[in-house]
């Protein structure tokens, strides 16, 4: 069961003027399945995209990628799961470039204004004959306000749909924001096995976009991890309709684009650990803190230490304080010269170790009743500075090996 989350209602979830979805079962690997998206963008949207940084990425990054940079101007996307469409080589990029000319062919559009993204088993061949049969039957589905729609369409392992929406006052109008994301293992920041979508009727400058998309991207999805593994599929893209009453944002850093930015953000976090709380098998959720460091890149080191760590995250499944485990990994998190003595741990608000050591006053009682909640907060006191950063991440249960040993069955 997915911890302290629950399932969209579609009603709570704003259309976004510019933005049309449709979704449709095309037996992509299993019948009677949601199964294939289509997103419909009007002329004029900007869009970025956030990818893998997996080296062996799959066909659909790569030709994403390609039809970002020539610059056309995005006018649909087309989503599948059960089919990951990596690890196939020649052929599997053929088959990417086939579902975007046959979806363009359908919109009267060009082919790089078409986005393909798929999530599912690796090294299999995409079946394209089915893909392209059901896009009339997702076209005919669009509408605006099909998000919930969306978000169950590109689901894998995920036990529920993940979508969230807000509103902002931007330049003197209301905004609206909405995103869906997908994934529940294979989860590691560079991004991973994560599919997400957000996208809002502000006016964005084209030029502003990516550097919105990355900015979002490393507060949210790139500060989650479930099992360590990078995928070869991560999708992370953020859509500007620019259909909103206002000026166009041109700069992050003005008014307006800090305050479509705090917004955008409480978007993404929430669907980025969305994902965390719906890991496989996961029974916890667990907020790791790392304050004191010298440089937010060695909190961010030891924090993904700590989370990482087999030893750190089955602990928390037992409700065992084994919590010399949680320094240890800080230990080996690679800092050379960090200095043991000056290291506080907290679980909650219990203060666990001191300057190294053991805290006198702290029992283990206290510790495990920490520990037997359903979220959790790790704070690390590193004591050679004023950066901080934070990641998510939950436990490892039996459930995920199960989940994870039968996923091709």
């Amino acid at each position: 069961m997915p911890v302290n989350l629950l399932a969209p209602v579609a009603a709570d979830l704003h259309p976004i003027a510019g933005v049309r979805i449709g979704v449709t079962e095309a037996g992509v690997r299993k019948a009677n399945r949601k199964d294939l998206t289509v997103f419909l963008l009007d002329e004029g949207a900007s869009v970025a995209g956030v990818f893998t940084q997996n080296r062996f990425c799959a066909a659909p990054v790569q030709v994403s990628r390609e039809h970002l940079a020539a610059g056309k101007g995005v006018r649909a996307m087309v989503i599948n799961t059960g089919n990951a469409n990596a690890g196939t080589g020649a052929d599997g990029l053929a088959r990417a470039r086939s579902t975007c000319q046959a979806l363009a062919g359908l919109l009267n559009v060009a082919p790089e204004q078409v986005l393909p993204f798929s999530t599912g088993v690796i090294m299999e061949s995409l079946p394209t004959d089915r893909i392209e049969a059901g896009l009339p039957a997702a076209l005919a589905d669009a509408q605006a306000d099909h998000w919930a729609r969306a978000a169950e369409g590109i689901m894998t392992t995920d036990t529920l749909p993940k979508a969230f929406s807000a509103q902002a006052r931007v330049g003197g109008a209301t905004v609206s924001i909405t995103g869906i994301s997908k994934g529940a293992g294979m989860i590691r920041p560079n991004m991973a096995t994560m599919l997400g979508f957000l996208a809002t009727d502000a006016c964005v400058d084209a030029s502003v976009v990516q550097q919105l998309a990355r900015h979002l991207a490393d507060r949210s999805f790139n500060r989650v991890t479930i099992d360590g593994d990078t995928s070869t599929n991560d999708s992370f893209v953020v859509v500007a309709t620019n259909k909103a009453a206002h000026a166009p944002i041109t700069s992050l850093d003005s008014t307006e684009g800090q305050a479509l930015l705090a917004a955008m953000l409480d978007v993404a976090q929430k669907l980025a650990q969305a994902i965390v709380r719906d890991g496989e098998g996961a029974t916890k959720f667990i907020t790791v803190r790392v304050e004191g460091g010298k440089t937010g890149e060695e909190c961010r080191q030891v924090a993904y230490a700590i989370a990482h760590s087999p030893l750190v995250k089955t602990a928390f499944y037992a409700s065992d304080p084994n919590l010399g485990r949680i320094l240890a990994a800080v230990g080996y998190a690679g800092i050379a010269d960090l200095d043991q003595t000056r290291i506080d741990l907290y679980l909650d608000d219990v203060h666990v170790a001191v300057s190294g050591g053991r805290n006198p006053a702290y029992r283990e009682e206290d510790g495990q009743r920490v520990m037997k909640q359903s979220e959790i907060t790790v704070r690390v006191v590193l004591g050679r500075g004023d950066a901080l950063d934070t990641v998510w991440t939950c436990d490892f249960s039996h459930d995920y090996v199960t989940i994870n040993a039968d996923y091709r069955s």
